[in-house]
């Protein structure tokens, strides 16, 4: 959930509620992440599956009627499979997801439901947006020494948040996305990208120092500098579905947050890039 770019400060209330439900999610995720296993697995599940649901939620509110029920069903048989055997069931979920989501729609045309069409475009871009890019987490987590490697990955991305948010209220001058977000500048997005590849880089020093991590400080400041380019595009991704949907947030499950997939929109894009960026530049 990138508000971090904005040349306006978030009222004193907002930035307290924020620091006080990170303060106590962040222990239960650093809890949850080294414990790994079926707990963090079960976790990636329901953050995903509520994404999805919110994500079906949002077209909802703008006119559509995806199918929630293999939207969501979609996006957890995506995840559970990654869980179960990484990425050998993919390929029969992705077939069983396309042809029940097709045969729901043709229904729902014949039942005089004119934008099935469209419907079905968005119950499978749910599915294969939250559950395949979320189940990236699971595949991360999977790699060796796999706490690790989440525990650089993720705080990466809040370093991003962290460093474009006091860049962009104090220096924020031009705007990164007008039309989008307009509260957005590159000012932020330099400063999230100056603290991502520094905090990056000392992570991952710490990480080979302390636990024998098989990567070096250039290899995190690689990684903090691609995730800081990248990963926003997860934020304006769904900025762009609110924007369309009239929305302010994806829900208010987290106060001063948002939704979970406001929470979780440029960790998608972390997970999927992390994994290739270790697997290719670290581990192989």
């Amino acid at each position: 959930m990138a508000v971090y770019h904005r040349s306006r400060e978030m009222s004193p209330s907002m930035l307290a509620k924020r620091i006080l439900v990170a303060a106590v999610l962040i222990p239960i995720a650093f809890l949850v992440i080294t414990l790994g296993g079926v707990l963090y697995n079960a976790c990636v599940v329901g953050i995903m599956g509520l994404s999805a649901w919110e994500y079906a939620r949002l077209f909802n509110s703008g006119g559509y009627q995806p199918a929630g029920v293999l939207l969501i069903g979609g996006t957890v048989l995506l995840v559970l499979g990654r869980a179960w055997n990484g990425f050998e069931s993919s390929a029969p979920i992705l077939a069983l997801l396309l042809m029940a989501s097709m045969a729901y729609h043709l229904i729902a045309f014949e039942g005089g439901r004119q934008l099935a069409g469209a419907d079905f475009g968005i119950t499978l871009s749910g599915a294969l947006y939250v559950g395949w890019l979320g189940a990236y987490l699971i595949s991360l987590r999977s790699l060796p020494q796999g706490e690790w490697w989440v525990l650089l990955a993720l705080p990466s991305v809040w370093l991003v948040d962290t460093g474009a948010y006091f860049a962009g209220t104090r220096l924020g001058r031009h705007k990164l996305s007008p039309r989008l977000s307009p509260n957005k500048t590159w000012e932020g997005v330099a400063g999230g990208a100056l603290s991502s590849i520094i905090g990056t880089a000392l992570l991952a020093a710490a990480y080979q120092t302390w636990v024998g991590l098989p990567v070096s400080p250039v290899h995190g400041a690689l990684l903090g500098a691609i995730l800081a380019l990248l990963t926003p595009l997860g934020d304006l991704g769904e900025s762009m579905i609110k924007r369309q949907a009239g929305a302010k947030d994806s829900g208010n499950l987290l106060p001063g947050h948002g939704g979970v997939f406001d929470r979780i929109d440029s960790w998608l894009w972390a997970a999927a890039l992390s994994y290739y960026l270790i697997s290719w530049l670290v581990l192989s």
